[in-house]
């Protein structure tokens, strides 16, 4: 917290003595730092996991999907409540649900028992993280104060990333994977008692207190559904009536969702209107390629570590550690390089320095040198994962009104989670079939999986080319009001 308390402007400390932004600023880094970290401490813990609990390659990326979906499909209803029902309440509620999974996930003797905690601890976090984001955008309405203030919350996660591969590898290789999420449980409980005592009470003013639940299973069973069906490519070909009727039955439910949002709600939780906004739109789509590339980068170096050059859980959380450290950094750069270059300029130059090295590593063979192969590239794949998250937040919460900030937020998180989700899933299908396709041509086991994690990389590397030319498309609405002499 110290980090947090220092680096907060002097703007932001006191109005009529103590303002409530100190708290709220807090306790949102905080938040998002165990969130963030939960999603890399797992990645180190896989294959471990994988060895316990006897799961499949489709099991073992569904302990990473699971979460995301639940996540990613709860989360609109979650910033929506935040909106509703007040953001302190929804956050505390979050807050217990997020800290009770990670228990009873740690304690799974099953595969499918350590799934499902995955998947109610995405609900969890589907609640808290947009009413986090929700209470620092409405208590910091001012331009400088809410970009000082983002810069925090985003450097702030973005050590979760490094902190959760060291603690990942030193758990897993000291005291087993399922402490990866009992370390949740003390983090999880001192964050309630503080923001119980701490955080003000806020809502978005909404006339009508009511959710779209509709809405909200829809879009998650549709995009269960959608991933279900390019998971099970594994065994069921592409063209399969199997693969096809689950994918059809996977869009036919989320052209349900579209219909339920367009007419069928009276509150919904994603106003189709809300897209009419470009900035915002373009900043969604940049958040669903970013996670998409940022997931499924995480789950094939990681495996590729462990899998193909053994290097124990502890030695692959080092050697994953450049790309949280510069992720970090980037982070802490991108607020004040964004007053020098703009939001538009730094979501093209951000996704092009994550694909350049992506693009890099998907050329890895199976006695490839670290230094060459790895480290270069994760030190500049983390620098641009740190510079897209301020411009990115600013671009989609920009001139959107104050009852309307969760919903900025969620939409944000969402599309970030849901490219996580969808693009693991795809990569991880495309991935093993081209690893079959080696073994098949006589290679080894080695060979084969490194060619088909090298095959899923180099296409994440492109798809972040396609967000950078996407974020051509910003307007001129995306401009920041001129510095002041405090910021």
């Amino acid at each position: 917290m110290s980090v947090t308390s220092t680096a907060l402007p002097s703007t932001l400390r006191s109005r009529r003595g103590s303002h409530p932004g100190v708290a709220v600023l807090a306790v949102a880094s905080v938040t998002q730092f165990m969130v963030v970290l939960d999603v890399t401490i797992i990645n180190v813990a896989l294959p471990q996991m994988r060895a316990a609990l006897h799961m499949s390659t489709a099991g073992q990326q569904w302990v990473v999907n699971a979460y995301a979906l639940t996540f990613a499909g709860l989360l609109m209803l979650g910033a929506r409540a935040a909106d509703l029902f007040g953001r302190k309440r929804v956050f505390l509620i979050g807050l217990a649900t997020f800290t009770l999974f990670s228990f009873l996930g740690g304690l799974a003797q099953t595969s499918g028992e350590l799934i499902a905690a995955r998947a109610a601890q995405g609900v969890g976090g589907a609640i808290l993280a947009p009413a986090s984001l929700s209470l620092l955008t409405a208590t910091f309405t001012e331009p400088h104060e809410r970009r000082r203030a983002l810069g925090v919350w985003s450097a702030t996660a973005s050590s979760g990333a490094a902190g959760g591969l060291i603690a990942g590898g030193v758990l897993t290789d000291l005291v087993g994977w399922r402490w990866v999420l009992f370390v949740n449980v003390p983090v999880g409980i001192a964050l309630f008692a503080v923001a119980l005592v701490s955080l003000p009470e806020s809502t978005g003013q909404m006339e009508r207190r009511t959710l779209d639940v509709a809405g909200a299973v829809t879009v998650t069973a549709g995009m269960a559904t959608l991933i279900y069906g390019i998971v099970g490519t594994d065994s069921h070909p592409w063209g399969s009536s199997r693969t096809l009727g689950t994918i059809g039955a996977g869009l036919l439910i989320l052209a349900l969702f579209l219909a339920i949002e367009a007419r069928g709600a009276s509150n919904p939780i994603v106003p189709l209107r809300t897209f009419r906004r470009r900035s915002l739109s373009v900043a969604n789509l940049l958040s669903t390629v970013v996670g998409a590339v940022v997931f499924s980068t995480y789950f094939f170096v990681s495996l590729y570590l462990q899998e193909v050059r053994h290097y124990s859980p502890l030695q692959a959380g080092l050697a994953f550690l450049p790309i949280g450290l510069f992720t970090l950094v980037g982070a802490l750069v991108a607020s004040r390089l964004v007053r020098h270059i703009g939001i538009r300029a730094q979501l093209v130059l951000a996704p092009l320095l994550i694909a350049v090295p992506v693009i890099a590593m998907g050329f890895i063979g199976p006695h490839s040198d670290y230094v060459t192969a790895l480290l270069i590239p994760l030190v500049v794949a983390g620098l641009g994962i740190g510079l897209t998250f301020v411009p990115m937040t600013m671009a989609a919460t920009m001139g959107v009104p104050s009852r309307e900030a969760g919903l900025a937020s969620g939409l944000l998180n969402t599309s970030r989670q849901l490219g996580g989700a969808l693009g693991l899933a795809a990569l991880t299908a495309l991935s093993a079939a081209a690893a079959k396709t080696e073994l098949a041509h006589g290679t080894t086991v080695a060979a084969a999986l490194t060619h088909g994690y090298g095959r899923a990389l180099l296409i994440a590397g492109f798809v972040s080319v396609a967000g950078a030319l996407s974020a051509l498309f910003l307007g001129d609405s995306v401009q920041l009001p001129p510095a002041n002499t405090n910021s």
